[in-house]
């Protein structure tokens, strides 16, 4: 299969290197939700603290425009408090099916409340209970601990419309450099990386 793949990726590279990188971005995510077997929008996302110590995790990508890549969290998580220290971020999608890769990079901040309520008014019950349920990133004694909070506030909001919590809401990474990796035999992979000033994108092909 790997061979299989490797061949296939050989041709249809990357070669509208003058495309909008989010257009380019839309088309291989759009491939990616037909082929990738689990979550095509999983995301890694790379933020760093005051000190510049990195860490990252894998979280979702909820939505994306030429403003940028939007995803919604704790705002009392490890990773927003690192935002708040260090406002920029990182993020890289890699889907294996198609051997394929982007990486993003930019400033990130919140995004505009009403974009949150929205969003969150779309999200099942159970995920909106567990967005008030949920001290992100804190130390939990126990499993049951977490129970009880759902049941608490499960118990609360009854039937009644959920409201999004204070601490829930988006941010968007504002895309300042854009890399597209395709992967090729003999790991001679293509990598075409779009720069966004204040003319506009430009591309430069890399060597892998």
């Amino acid at each position: 299969m790997r061979a299989r793949n490797r061949q296939r990726n050989t041709q249809g590279m990357v070669k509208r290197t003058k495309i909008d990188p989010i257009e380019l971005f839309a088309e291989w995510m759009a491939e990616a939700e037909t082929s990738e077997p689990a979550e095509p929008s999983a995301m890694a996302l790379a933020t760093a603290s005051a000190e510049g110590v990195p860490s990252v995790r894998m979280i979702l990508l909820r939505g994306y425009d030429e403003r940028g890549f939007v995803f919604y969290t704790n705002t009392q998580s490890r990773k927003s408090d690192e935002i708040r220290a260090n406002p920029h971020a990182a993020l890289c999608f890699h889907w294996k099916s198609l051997g394929r890769q982007v990486r993003v990079e930019g400033p990130i901040a919140p995004i505009e409340m009403h974009e949150s309520d929205a969003y969150f008014s779309s999200r099942d019950r159970g995920s909106q209970i567990g967005a008030w349920a949920s001290d992100q990133s804190r130390p939990m004694a126990s499993r049951r601990a977490l129970e009880k909070r759902i049941a608490k506030f499960a118990a609360k909001f009854g039937l009644s419309k959920v409201p999004r919590p204070e601490h829930w809401a988006g941010y968007r990474v504002t895309p300042l450099h854009i890399e597209f990796w395709r992967e090729s035999r003999f790991r001679l992979h293509e990598r075409v990386v779009y720069h966004r000033g204040e003319d506009g994108w430009t591309s430069q092909r890399l060597y892998p």
